[in-house]
């Protein structure tokens, strides 16, 4: 296993971004600015906190809480990938993905690369939504053109027979994988695990693998929903003990992703993926109480405050929801994630480097962790990357609006 010491990407930005010292009210934006003023009170959380007092804790985690920070953590989805040489020379060795997502060795050294590279914030884990599916009764496969692949989708009472209690013994590497991130990382940033949502997961089982249309599964709502009801709770369940069992490992946040939540309309989201995530955040809180939650889903835009009322710490923002609105609807009690287009990593740098100050300048000071609005796509510049964290290690936020509007509101009281 090759475990070199990171290496701190030296900044090749000739600013501190004092003029983006961002302050609790500002105007956000031209003729659509929002304006986003102090609210009568400050946020509080919603769960008891387990070390939430902590100085020690990472940059990312803090955000994710929406305490001060003197600037937005950042990471980005799929950090780790195909974008980067050193990864495809990786996968020329090793060219099964589910060797590289399934062997600790290569879990570390594949999370590890764009830590060593870029510095980021959060150090998410190498691994896949559909990992743990063989771990409680759904064997799959990954072909080259299909992409995953489920033998015998899950259609019927028959089918639901061949579930079973996750086994997390079968997911060690993943354990293993997050015990040693977070020793090799030492603090200096947070350990990202993640899930898939229950809805999400089970239009893989049930579809057989990738769709475009999705029409099995929401057909199934209708003419079987006893039997999807009876999945997404089985897959509740495991997803919450999966959860639990990788912040036992070492993460120190969990990011949920229901990718496939906006295929559906949002009143069919309230009823077929809301309860169970929302069971999911309720579980893991009672024997996780001081890990974030972070929720994303692609194309959420009509989903925004639905999705506030799971109850995560965290929603995370598509690139095609303006990061203003996004901040005007979800208020300043919850944290967001986001949401620079990824496309803007093929631009040049100077545009790169406006659109992220506008996305922070937007989101504002408190509860942001700055990411794009969907994963790294292939092909991506290494160089832009490099540019995003260092435009992001370069802000320095004005906290002294935060302690002086705190004092004003003591004495007020």
């Amino acid at each position: 296993m090759i475990l070199s010491s990171p290496t701190s990407v030296s900044s090749t930005i000739g600013w501190k971004s004092s003029s983006l010292s961002v302050q609790i009210g500002f105007l956000c934006g031209g003729q659509n600015g929002v304006l986003l003023s102090p609210s009568s009170k400050f946020r509080c959380n919603k769960f008891p906190r387990a070390c939430s007092l902590s100085s020690s804790d990472p940059l990312l985690v803090k955000a994710a809480r929406g305490d001060p920070v003197s600037r937005p953590p950042a990471w980005m989805m799929r950090q780790a990938g195909r974008y980067m040489a050193v990864y495809r020379k990786l996968a020329e060795k090793y060219p099964s993905f589910r060797e590289r997502s399934e062997t600790t060795d290569l879990i570390v050294e594949i999370s590890l690369q764009p830590w060593e590279a870029f510095h980021p914030d959060g150090v998410i884990i190498f691994s896949d939504i559909l990992t743990p599916l063989p771990a409680f009764g759904v064997p799959f496969d990954i072909e080259e053109v299909r992409g995953p692949v489920i033998q015998s989708p899950l259609r019927s009472e028959e089918g639901l027979k061949a579930l079973h209690p996750i086994d997390l013994e079968k997911l060690h590497f993943v354990g293993e994988s997050l015990r040693i991130l977070r020793r090799e990382v030492r603090g200096q940033a947070a350990i990202l695990g993640f899930v898939g949502a229950p809805w999400t997961i089970a239009t893989y089982i049930v579809e057989g693998g990738t769709t475009r249309t999705y029409t099995t599964i929401k057909s199934m709502c209708h003419t079987a929903p006893h039997v999807l009801r009876a999945l997404l709770s089985h897959l509740t369940k495991a997803i919450s003990d999966y959860i639990v069992f990788q912040v036992n490992s070492g993460a120190d946040c969990i990011q949920i992703f229901d990718s496939w939540g906006g295929q559906l309309p949002p009143n069919m989201w309230e009823q077929w993926s809301k309860p169970y995530i929302e069971e999911i955040v309720s579980l893991v809180r009672t024997k996780c109480p001081g890990t974030p939650l972070v929720l994303y889903i692609n194309g959420n835009g009509g989903l925004l405050e639905r999705m506030k009322g799971t109850g995560v710490d965290v929603i995370g923002l598509d690139w095609t929801v303006d990061m203003a609105d996004g901040r005007q609807r979800l208020g300043n009690g919850i944290s967001i994630q986001g949401n620079v287009d990824p496309a803007y990593l093929f631009s040049p740098l100077p545009a790169l480097t406006d659109e992220i100050r506008r996305v922070v300048k937007c989101a504002g000071s408190r509860g942001h962790i700055l990411n794009l609005g969907h994963g790294v796509l292939v092909g991506t510049p290494e160089e832009a990357v490099a540019h995003f964290f260092d435009v992001a290690r370069n802000f320095k936020f004005d906290t002294s609006a935060d302690d002086h509007m705190m004092e004003k509101r003591k004495l007020v009281v």
